[in-house]
């Protein structure tokens, strides 16, 4: 593979932002040039692409999606092939998708199962957390050798019968990975109190999808955001917040994070962009938006604007769970519950973010919210996650200044909408690469399949854990 140097651009580095050279040799970086290489450091073989008027950022993570994912009634519209290929388009070079160890299955089998869906398909990397529907005797067993396999971090839901885990049971799940530097995604919505009232508000006579927010009010997010701390704070183990989607669920996160634990705080263009609104759309539409946690109020949009402002927001993923309406989330026609959960965004998660906050953050923020933090978080950096020297080769060449439009119609998401249809926006890939490899240029693949699988490695908590009344290591 010829070395490629990236020429003329602003380098996004830890360093701050530069002028410069990179170039990649293998799959690696193996320059960061101040002012560009010197004449006759550049290698003879070398492709060179122009960056001049361009960002140059390590390639975007996404660490929340579902690809290639059965629900037990229907399949996600994207696999991995369609989810890494769309991601890469927009600029995501690696993915972190939740595996789910179902119950009666164990968490060797999952992470098999997830292998055989992605290996050898993916134009992005990705790596895999482990979510977890049964814990017991053999699960418990089996957390050392996720843990060998490169599978640092782990999901348990407080919603979801086929999937929740009381808190008893969570409690043993963060003790057991505590030692091992592994951190806890949660679901945080109180599953009871959801299904009590999904069936009050459906007697109530609401069965379209405006019944999917009233069943789902802010309080069950943040009550579930507040237990979840507390059990955070009694094993001392890490714990990161995925979607938290309300201003009270985020004001539970951050009163964790003062009281001294360990928290990781996620959320979504989706619960920045767009409102409770939507669901009222005719002709069933509503549908399109319907995930969990549902579409906000304007207030709560503000407060999570608000929240990555104040730097209270860590990271910034798309839980990527893409359905199509025609076929599937229209099947959910007269009851808003059988409507398939989730909705599409890893495509258009940097350009949404970028224009949302263009007058407030600049490149270095959008490279710790979309980049460096998820990778911090998850145990990837900096071999991913920062342009530096030695790290992987997967690089960003972002163009500011093209104007565009989103639209299912030239989106590369498999699915037959996008919650962001019509919206004028700017910027986009100019070249993306992974691993060394071209994958996209101006916005579309080049049909190669560079992704590689990512084992990632677990980090110390920074708390101790409580017992009794005093704290201590455990």
């Amino acid at each position: 593979m010829p070395a490629k140097l990236i020429k003329g651009g602003r380098l996004v580095t830890p360093a701050g932002l530069i002028n410069g050279d990179v170039l990649i040799v293998d799959d690696k970086i193996a320059r960061i040039a101040p002012e560009g290489l010197a004449e006759g450091e550049t290698p003879r073989d070398a492709e060179v692409f122009d960056a001049s008027g361009c960002y140059v950022y390590p390639g975007f993570i996404d660490a929340h999606t579902h690809m290639q994912c059965w629900t037990g009634m229907d399949w996600t519209a994207d696999s991995f092939e369609t989810g890494t290929r769309a991601a890469a388009c927009g600029g995501t070079t690696t993915i972190v998708d939740y595996a789910t160890q179902d119950r009666g299955m164990t968490m060797p089998e999952a992470l098999a199962e997830w292998h055989k869906r992605a290996d050898g398909t993916c134009t992005a990397n990705y790596g895999f957390h482990m979510a977890i529907a049964e814990w017991n005797g053999q699960t418990k067993a089996d957390i050392p050798l996720m843990f060998e396999e490169g599978v640092s971090s782990f999901k348990t839901y407080f919603a979801y019968d086929h999937l929740k885990l009381d808190d008893a049971q969570t409690l043993d799940v963060l003790e057991t990975i505590k030692p091992y530097g592994g951190i806890l995604c949660v679901h945080c919505e109180n599953g009871t109190v959801v299904n009590e009232l999904q069936r009050r508000v459906f007697d109530a006579g609401v069965t379209g999808p405006e019944g999917h927010p009233l069943s789902r009010p802010d309080e069950v997010e943040a009550e579930a955001i507040a237990r979840l701390g507390y059990l955070a704070e009694l094993s001392g183990a890490r714990v990161n917040v995925v979607h938290v989607s309300t201003e009270e669920g985020l004001k539970a996160a951050t009163a964790a994070r003062d009281r001294g634990v360990d928290v990781a705080i996620e959320s979504c263009p989706q619960y920045m962009i767009l409102d409770e609104s939507h669901y009222l759309e005719p002709d069933f539409r509503g549908a399109k938006y319907v995930m969990s946690p549902p579409l906000r109020q304007q207030s709560d949009l503000s407060a999570l604007c608000e929240g990555v402002l104040e730097g209270d927001v860590d990271t910034i993923a798309t839980d990527h769970c893409s359905f199509n309406f025609f076929g599937q989330k229209d099947r959910g026609i007269g009851d808003f519950r059988k409507i398939p959960n989730g909705g599409p965004g890893v495509e258009h998660r940097p350009v949404l973010i970028m224009n949302l906050f263009e007058d407030e953050l600049g490149p270095e923020d959008f490279c710790r919210l979309m980049s460096e933090n998820p990778a911090r978080v998850f145990g990837m950096y900096p071999r991913k996650g920062a342009l530096v020297e030695g790290a992987d080769a997967d690089v960003c060449v972002w163009d500011p200044d093209v104007e565009w439009t989103i639209s299912m119609k030239n989106q590369h998401q498999a699915v037959d909408y996008t919650p962001y249809e019509g919206y004028d926006v700017h910027g986009q890939p100019r070249q993306v690469f992974v691993n060394g490899e071209l994958a996209v240029e101006h916005g579309e693949p080049t049909g190669t399949l560079p992704g590689r699988y990512v084992p990632r490695e677990g980090a110390p908590a920074t708390v101790t854990a409580k017992a009794g009344n005093c704290r201590c290591i455990w």
